[in-house]
């Protein structure tokens, strides 16, 4: 989801609420030296990674002592190492490849750069061959810290999907347009709270999102991945959305309709059932398999016959 300033002006605001710099913040006023930021990029995903985050943050133009707004005169956007744009050359040095992205935005009337860094996942995030991590508010090689990078491997090895975070440093009301609630409610045959607290309790009783430690709340991956009003509003979990294909004879290289998914898998799945009974005969069988097979794989195909067929049921394969 393309997110408006004010989103990102909250995010500052939760930042500077902190007492102190945490492994995943970092706050600068000028210095922008290029293969600073791109060792600031790899530690500041790692260090997300190590804290449980799913992203982690840059911001110039912030005063790291008293956390007040000042200004910065960096300029991302048109700043470059040597002909090329520093974006791009900065994506380049990274292995692996991550999402980072820079907005420019006025904060207390003065400018400010915030840095966004998408956490590592499966393996640390190098820069120019070097991987790099947070330690208090000391940038340091990995390799220096073996038990950091023991730590940082063995999450990548053990924290399940569904605990990590797909959006971060919500308010109230972002969570509620975010997810599909009434639909939580509606499957668990419960009553909807009353008011918003015991909305925001209940989908955190079930993990569905998580108090920040800077404010506000989180989504974890289990929360979108289930009741996400539109996956497409998760930037790491659009193309995790559910796909039917109907293919035109009886092999797969001729599709005949294809339907993907918006909704999360739970709120969207009788829907999607009756997206499917729609192109298939009626047989309850297939809907009992769909029940089973569906939530555990987001690209769902189905071949239909080149004929009406009502004494067998179309061939149906579920791939992850």
């Amino acid at each position: 989801m393309e997110r408006s300033s004010e989103y990102y002006q909250d995010i500052i605001k939760e930042l500077c609420k902190l007492p102190r710099e945490v492994e995943w913040i970092e706050f600068k006023l000028n210095k922008a030296n290029p293969h600073d930021i791109g060792e600031y990029i790899s530690a500041l995903s790692n260090s997300a990674a190590l804290n449980g985050k799913s992203s982690g943050y840059l911001l110039w133009g912030v005063c790291d002592k008293t956390h007040d707004a000042v200004g910065t005169k960096f300029k991302p956007f048109a700043a470059k190492k040597g002909n090329e744009p520093l974006e791009s050359w900065l994506l380049r040095l990274l292995d692996p490849k991550i999402h980072f992205q820079f907005f420019e935005l006025l904060y207390h009337e003065a400018r400010v750069v915030l840095l966004e860094v998408s956490r590592a996942n499966r393996q640390p995030v190098r820069f120019s061959g070097k991987a790099f991590i947070r330690i208090g508010e000391v940038k340091k090689v990995l390799k220096e810290a073996p038990d950091r990078e023991r730590e940082l491997w063995r999450i990548f090895d053990q924290v399940p999907f569904e605990e990590m975070m797909a959006a971060e440093c919500l308010n109230e009301q972002d969570v509620l347009q975010l997810l599909d609630y009434p639909a939580y409610f509606d499957l668990l045959d419960a009553p909807l709270p009353a008011d918003r607290n015991g909305i925001l309790d209940a989908l955190a009783k079930d993990s569905l999102i998580k108090r920040n430690q800077a404010g506000g709340w989180d989504i974890t991956n289990l929360g979108a991945i289930l009741f996400a009003k539109r996956l497409s509003h998760f930037k790491r979990l659009g193309r995790k959305a559910i796909r039917v294909i109907q293919y035109s004879g009886s092999g797969r290289t001729e599709t005949y309709r294809e339907q993907i998914g918006e909704k999360g898998y739970a709120a969207g799945f009788e829907g999607l059932l009756t997206f499917i009974h729609g192109l298939i005969p009626s047989n309850e069988i297939i809907g009992q398999a769909f029940r089973k097979s569906v939530p555990m794989f987001p690209e769902l195909a189905v071949r239909a016959p080149e004929q009406p067929c009502f004494h067998r049921m179309p061939s149906a394969c579920c791939t992850g």
